[in-house]
């Protein structure tokens, strides 16, 4: 039975930024469809599969999609299909995931925004 990694997810007008806290993982897959559904599967140190698929609040660029591979986690910038802030994460209205958390570290607010 595979299991899921935190992650936490903060925007910004034009991308989504997702990290997902795996150390040393291997094997890594990461997945953007255009209609906004991401899909992420690893192997962790001790050789647990790890995954999870997400159908995000909007429609997304997947060629505009960067993985960040790093020694404690993975960040994923996922550009946005359509410049604007979303209102939540996922498309569901639903409380997400206990392990789909907010990045306060990243976080910016739409008015906080530099334009630049």
């Amino acid at each position: 039975m595979s299991r899921h990694p935190e992650v936490l997810w903060a925007q910004r007008s034009d991308k989504v930024y997702l990290t997902i806290s795996l150390p040393d993982a291997k094997d890594i897959s990461v997945k953007c469809d255009p209609q906004g559904l991401f899909s992420f599967s690893a192997m962790g140190v001790q050789g647990e599969s790890f995954d999870f698929s997400l159908e995000l609040f909007g429609k997304i660029v997947p060629e505009g999609c960067k993985t960040n591979v790093g020694l404690r986690n993975i960040i994923c910038s996922i550009m946005k299909e359509e410049t604007g802030w979303w209102k939540r994460l996922l498309k569901s209205e639903e409380k997400p995931a206990p392990y789909i958390k907010v990045d306060w570290n990243k976080w910016c607010d739409e008015d906080d925004e530099d334009p630049n």
